[in-house]
């Protein structure tokens, strides 16, 4: 039998069946990326992240425990970075949003401001991961730094997190001009960032300079090609969110563009950064999210690393420090390096 043999049912194509087989970890990324892949799946080739789960939608209590146990892991790690940071940190709050601003510890142009939207899946990365969050890129991108530190679930559900956004962007638009303004947002950050632009333009706030993507979870529907194809072949995120989804969404329709901005109208959305790897989950939302853009004459430059899972190679390796160049270059251009 072929390794890949056309499924026919009806004399209409229903999919490609693929035999089982072990996939080995790819000679064409460096030594230190294929390390970080390795580490990421037992001895049985099976990916760690796969062999956890997720409480049932209205199990309150499993998620609060859940989001407490990543809370401490996320509070460990942001421990252990701390000594590395220059940024110093403040934390304001505007209605119910929380903002941590960093301010880097260099001479930097306080005309400039970089919005930052953390990842984990709606739920997680709040708090302290949040406030090294925002001092990292700081150090990173010698901008003030302003992350939000929106409201989760399964406290807070739809729309609490965008309209913590939205009341950020005021908070920011109101001492900077949008034209010194760009956002970025990683993961569910990245869903955040574009669903906070779509009804920033409804409710006639201007867009900022440009937006940067990373990975972004910007179709809660999972409908893409690359749900299927990269399901436990992304060893970072192996495995569908479709529970973190509903809990985020609280009921709301998935394919409503505030909620899954994939379907949004990108008409007129300011120059687009968007990333992701040959190995992550999210492929086809930062594929379709580009083709998108480009439909409507949006400037959007798709980055795509070889065997890199969802959100990097943890930060160590030559790609992480290659995407990093490509992400100040980009900030570069779009806020004028001589404002740097």
């Amino acid at each position: 039998m072929a390794m890949t043999e056309w499924i026919k049912m009806d004399d209409k194509e229903v999919g490609i069946k693929i035999n089982a087989r072990m996939l080995p970890f790819p000679q064409s990324i460096s030594p230190e990326a294929q390390a970080v892949l390795r580490r990421l799946v037992n001895e049985d080739g099976v990916p760690l992240n796969s062999l956890h789960t997720m409480p049932a939608i209205d199990d309150h209590d499993g998620w609060l425990a859940v989001k407490e146990a990543t809370g401490r892991y996320y509070t460990a790690l942001a421990e252990q970075l701390a000594p590395t940071l220059r940024s110093s940190v403040e934390t304001v709050k505007t209605g119910d949003a929380v903002i941590h601003i960093a301010t880097p510890a260099e001479p930097f142009n306080t005309e400039l401001a970089y919005i930052e939207l953390h990842g984990g899946a709606f739920v997680f990365g709040g708090g302290e991961a949040c406030r090294v969050g925002a001092q990292m890129q700081a150090d990173q991108l010698g901008i003030r730094c302003f992350s939000i530190d929106y409201r989760m679930p399964p406290e807070h559900c739809h729309p609490a997190a965008l309209d913590d956004c939205l009341a950020a962007y005021r908070y920011v638009l109101d001492r900077h001009e949008s034209g010194n303004v760009i956002i970025g947002g990683r993961s569910a950050g990245g869903n955040l960032a574009v669903a906070m632009l779509l009804r920033a333009r409804d409710e006639g706030l201007p867009f900022p300079a440009a937006l940067i993507l990373l990975s972004p979870e910007v179709d809660l529907t999972e409908s893409g090609d690359s749900f299927q194809v990269n399901t436990m072949i992304d060893a970072m995120l192996p495995i569908s969110l479709m529970q973190p989804n509903l809990l985020y969404a609280g009921g709301a329709d998935l394919t409503d563009p505030y909620v899954s901005p994939l379907f949004g109208d990108f008409d007129g959305f300011p120059p687009t950064f968007l990333q992701t790897g040959t190995r992550d989950l999210f492929l086809s939302n930062a594929v379709r999210m580009h083709r998108s853009l480009r439909r409507v004459g949006v400037s959007a430059e798709l980055h795509v690393f070889e065997a890199m899972p969802h959100g990097g190679f943890t930060g160590g390796t030559p790609e992480d420090a290659e995407l990093l160049v490509e992400i100040r270059n980009f900030v570069k251009r779009h806020l004028n390096a001589t404002r740097l």
